[in-house]
């Protein structure tokens, strides 16, 4: 098999990602909303801002299909700033979720969803770790091997979710909710940190955004 065709199929994972992010956004925020899960509303949130940083690694992967890449071209670098920020945004609203409802003491109704999504999501992302990182060996490109590797943070991700539904679903203690929110926070402001670490590095760094490369 030619370059041009494992490009091909690094073309299609970076495709399959942004739109498995798209449709577990949707259900995620729907059921977080409606069930008052606030871990799975961020969780949601993230596949959103997911996507963005997806559209990043699509566009090098389009250029690697027709010349070498030696350095992030400004739309990249502008699609990591908006990720960044994004991420920032996203940490900010769930802390301010996690703040209100232990004021109020609110509670999920059911993270039955949660956990579905989160065992959907964990052997997805497995999936497409698995095989970016083969085909960035076939390749020889660091750049999607990293993107690979980054796919694990977001593994990590939904196995905090599917703990903390799995964990309220037998005890049914609010708290639960809350510590897999703030766990959930922690990945998002980390995740923004270095996608605007990418940025001022100009070189190939590893974050969960999905926008790894040169």
């Amino acid at each position: 098999m030619d370059r041009q065709k494992y490009l091909h199929i690094a073309l299609l994972l970076s495709i399959i990602t942004i739109v498995y992010n798209i449709a577990e956004g949707i259900i995620s925020i729907y059921f977080g909303i409606e069930d008052e899960t606030l871990s799975l509303l961020g969780f949601g949130s993230d596949s959103f801002v997911e996507v963005l940083s997806g559209i990043g690694i699509l566009h090098m992967v389009i250029r690697m299909k027709t010349s070498d890449i030696e350095q992030r071209d400004k739309f990249e670098r502008q699609a990591l700033r908006i990720t960044g920020i994004s991420f920032y945004i996203l940490t900010t609203g769930i802390i301010a979720g996690v703040i209100i409802n232990l004021i109020h003491g609110a509670k999920p109704e059911n993270t039955i969803p949660g956990l579905i999504i989160s065992t959907l999501s964990i052997t997805t992302m497995y999936f497409l770790m698995y095989f970016k990182i083969r085909i960035g060996r076939k390749l020889n490109s660091n750049a999607i091997i990293s993107d690979g590797n980054c796919t694990k943070s977001c593994l990590y991700l939904s196995v905090v979710l599917l703990i903390s539904s799995g964990l309220y679903e037998i005890f049914k203690i609010g708290y639960i909710d809350i510590i897999g929110s703030i766990a959930i926070a922690w990945f998002t402001f980390k995740e923004g940190r270095e996608a605007f670490e990418k940025v001022r590095l100009n070189k190939i760094n590893c974050c969960c955004s999905d926008s790894c490369n040169k």
